[in-house]
């Protein structure tokens, strides 16, 4: 096997998870080998230490495959159970210093900073440490919940000393980027808030360097799709295109689903639409036993991403009524841009953290956690609006959400 010429490793949560940093993973990785990166490496948890951390997994049997070029690694822990936390850390950090002693000119990319981060941090710093001299630029993208979640549990809780950690290990990167301008906005709020207890100097420091880079997102998988296989696949889950309001996200708190089930039971339009949920999460069985009598809510949670754009661009409107709690704010809303490529019905949702830079002007917006309003916007959206005006909706949103194509940011991450 020749010798790799230039080396793109990313540190995520990559699938089976099912969330929109491993589609971005996804996405990033397969634009490297267009642009003269030959050796393109996820680095990532085995499927074992993700199915015991609770986390929302796709089915293992239907994941898309990558491009040949992209490896995917999944380093076993080291050590036995006397390191109960750190082993698959350690794993992780091992296998990228053995990547890094080769030479090879590489990047660096880690995707939510606890412990993505740390783990790239560590692994240059032993890498340098023993002589290895690696060829080695750095990039710390926070996500939005690294910082929502994490950063900000610390400050209510006092932890200063976790926060001042975290910080340090963001700003110890070449480059560091947020996943939109909300993000941005909450990194320097926390770091001001850090510096006023702690007498730091970090606010500063992230004002300087903290860009934005949106989510990159195949556009062509949403764009064009075939309205005949769009209803066969509809048909296949008992489906009719424009006869069901679309929630397809993460099953939780957070994500609006309850204000949105209690919403249905109001609607005027329940008769002529049912209501789909999308995707498995914590709030699931929760949802589940709400919804027990009313059988024009379904329940999907097997969908893959194949049949996703299907399910987006063939709903009467799409609904993600996210709302701040103290562990997730919604910091940008990737299927909201996927739903707007797609097409179909118009988008319903809230101006929630970075939801607005998702959907510009081209959304429906309601107010987070008003349920009255929520089911008045889904009414209007489904009995109401002409089809010109859901016409010029969706050619808007569409335009706008073009801007979040996997290339384009790609090309100004790695510039």
């Amino acid at each position: 096997m020749s010798r790799p010429t230039r080396r793109l490793v990313i540190a995520v949560r990559a699938d089976p998870v099912i969330c929109g940093h491993s589609g971005e993973a996804r996405n990033l990785a397969e634009v490297a080998l267009t642009r003269g990166f030959d050796d393109v490496r996820l680095l990532t948890w085995p499927v074992p230490a993700l199915q015991a951390a609770g986390l929302p997994l796709k089915p293992l049997d239907r994941l898309l495959p990558y491009s040949p070029g992209i490896t995917v690694e999944r380093p076993e822990a080291v050590g036995d159970y006397r390191v109960p936390d750190g082993r698959h850390l350690a794993g992780l950090t091992g296998r990228l210093v053995e990547l890094l002693a080769d030479g090879v000119p590489t990047v660096c990319l880690s995707m939510y900073l606890v412990p993505h981060t740390q783990v790239i941090n560590d692994a240059v710093a032993a890498a340098r440490a023993a002589g290895f001299h690696p060829r080695v630029r750095t990039i710390a993208k926070a996500v939005g919940s690294d910082v929502t979640n994490v950063i900000r549990n610390c400050l209510r809780e006092g932890r200063f000393g976790a926060a001042t950690v975290l910080l340090t290990t963001f700003l110890a990167s070449d480059e560091v980027v947020a996943v939109s301008e909300y993000t941005r906005d909450e990194i320097i709020a926390a770091a001001e808030e850090v510096d006023a207890n702690c007498g730091t100097g970090f606010a500063e420091q992230c004002r300087q360097r903290v860009t934005v880079s949106y989510p990159p997102i195949d556009s062509a998988a949403f764009l064009g799709l075939d309205p005949d296989a769009v209803g066969a696949a509809l048909a296949r889950r008992g489906l009719q295109p424009g006869k069901y309001i679309l929630f397809l996200s993460r099953v939780a708190r957070a994500k609006g689903i309850y204000d949105l089930v209690i919403a249905y039971g109001q609607m005027r339009c329940r008769d002529d639409v049912k209501l789909v949920v999308a995707g498995t999460g914590p709030a699931l069985e929760h949802v589940r036993a709400m919804a027990k009598e009313d059988d024009r809510i379904v329940f999907l949670t097997d969908v893959d991403d194949d049949e996703k754009p299907m399910l987006m661009a063939g709903c009467a409107a799409y609904a993600l009524p996210t709302k701040p709690e103290p562990d997730f704010v919604e910091t940008f809303g990737i299927a909201l841009a996927e739903k707007a490529l797609a097409g179909g019905g118009p988008i319903v949702t809230t101006l929630t953290g970075g939801t607005g830079e998702a959907v510009g002007d081209a959304a429906v917006i309601v107010e987070a956690g008003d349920i009255g309003a929520l089911a008045e916007a889904l009414d209007r959206v489904v009995l109401d609006m002409t089809d010109s005006e859901k016409s010029d909706l969706e050619k808007r949103a569409r335009a706008h959400a073009l801007s979040f194509d996997r290339a384009a940011v790609f090309d100004d991450l790695f510039h």
